[in-house]
């Protein structure tokens, strides 16, 4: 980064988000999107994703004038139908007890807009996971420990979650986390925003 490189806004209030951009030690502020995040009628997993990462990007973008916006959004998909954040222990339980046994999709957008030029690169990046068969009992022992309300698929692969897999499959591992860094990297390079 030099003197006169560009602001970055995360924007995303995500704290694990947050937590991924500064372990490359990027500046970053932060800013949290005010954005109706609902499915559109019919709107697969995958699109959702990506519409409201692109969404997410120009909402903050308005606001901040010659910053580089990054914005993620991630969805999981079980058989073709979108999983949203938990909330609550309950329905923490009822999410795991159906991706049991089950392979389930995260679709992670991400998207860089420059509010310099108006320039928007995004892209989503998919992670297939495979969860071990998993008894009520170990479910309702999982939430209690690591109750990961505020993720989509109701765990956190870098704690305890990684428990409840058989394999995961991904390009980036960074994804499932909530976003795509290697991408990430290569966006801020086309960019001329040097991370190293």
């Amino acid at each position: 980064m030099t003197a006169n490189s560009p602001t970055l806004i995360l924007a995303s209030s995500s704290r694990y988000r947050r937590g991924l951009l500064e372990k490359l030690g990027l500046n970053i502020r932060a800013v949290a999107p005010n954005i109706d995040e609902s499915p559109l009628t019919g709107e697969k997993p995958q699109d959702l994703a990506l519409r409201l990462a692109e969404q997410k990007a120009r909402a903050v973008a308005i606001e901040h004038p010659g910053a580089l916006i990054i914005a993620s959004d991630q969805v999981a998909d079980l058989n073709g139908q979108a999983m949203g954040k938990p909330g609550t222990p309950e329905a923490a339980i009822a999410q795991l007890k159906r991706c049991s046994g089950n392979a389930v999709l995260f679709h992670t957008a991400l998207a860089l807009y420059n509010t310099a030029t108006q320039s928007l690169q995004s892209t989503l990046d998919q992670t297939r996971v495979r969860f071990r068969d998993l008894d009520d009992d170990a479910i309702a022992r999982y939430v209690e420990r690591e109750p990961a309300l505020d993720c989509a698929g109701a765990f956190k692969v870098e704690g305890l979650g990684i428990t409840l897999f058989e394999a995961i499959e991904s390009r980036d591992p960074n994804s499932l986390i909530g976003l795509p860094l290697i991408e990430l990297i290569s966006m801020l390079q086309r960019e001329n925003y040097p991370v190293l």
